[in-house]
């Protein structure tokens, strides 16, 4: 009985040990694949080299040429593929990417307008004269990006190749006119322990 003690007092903390949680931090922009599937880099790098696209494009030229900035703001980003995708990171960061070419104007979403306008009715009531915000002042956009996400996946066992498809277009309010399409695709070979994907 004194002989199994001690094996288990041995035994024991080695076990806990392995057992315990390691967490380290890591550079954001590195790129870590755990499972395959749509991830952190794949959201920043398509929406960093569509937008790319996107403002190295005529449509933008023709704005630039009559010294006029587009307003922009970005509509729908629709998932349809297999994997539960979240594609409120995706277009944050899409926005991002926009904002910070400073080459055209971006408003804010639908969401976050209706916030603004509650706390400028807000201060309607509550806000000195001289600093209120007045409502009916805010600036329409020209042009809604939108979006979607598509996947193939061709599996054979514990392989499969996962094809991503992103489609944007960017399409001018007033008249519908689509100004610009892009696509981009991740292609990933992915070979698991258990079948499933």
């Amino acid at each position: 009985m004194r002989g199994l003690k001690s094996v288990v007092c041995v035994i024991l903390p080695v076990f806990l040990l392995g057992c315990a949680t390691k967490v380290s931090r890591v550079d954001t922009a590195s790129t870590i694949d755990l499972s395959g599937r749509w991830n952190d880099t794949d959201s920043r790098l398509v929406a960093e080299e569509m937008i790319e696209d996107c403002l190295n494009q005529r449509w933008l030229y023709s704005w630039e040429a009559r010294n006029q900035r587009p307003t922009v703001i970005v509509g729908n980003i629709v998932n349809r593929s297999h994997e539960h995708i979240n594609t409120q990171t995706f277009t944050r960061n899409i926005e991002r990417a926009l904002l910070n070419s400073g080459r055209v104007n971006f408003v804010a979403t639908r969401e976050d307008r209706e916030q603004l306008r509650d706390e400028r009715r807000d201060q309607a009531e509550h806000s000195s004269v001289q600093t209120m915000k007045q409502m009916g002042e805010e600036t329409g956009a020209d042009l809604m990006l939108m979006g979607t996400i598509n996947t193939i996946v061709d599996q054979e066992g514990r392989r499969a190749v996962i094809y991503y498809q992103v489609n944007m277009e960017l399409v001018e309010i007033e008249s519908n006119m689509k100004v610009w399409i892009g696509e981009k695709q991740i292609k990933k070979y992915v070979e698991r322990a258990n079948t499933r994907f």
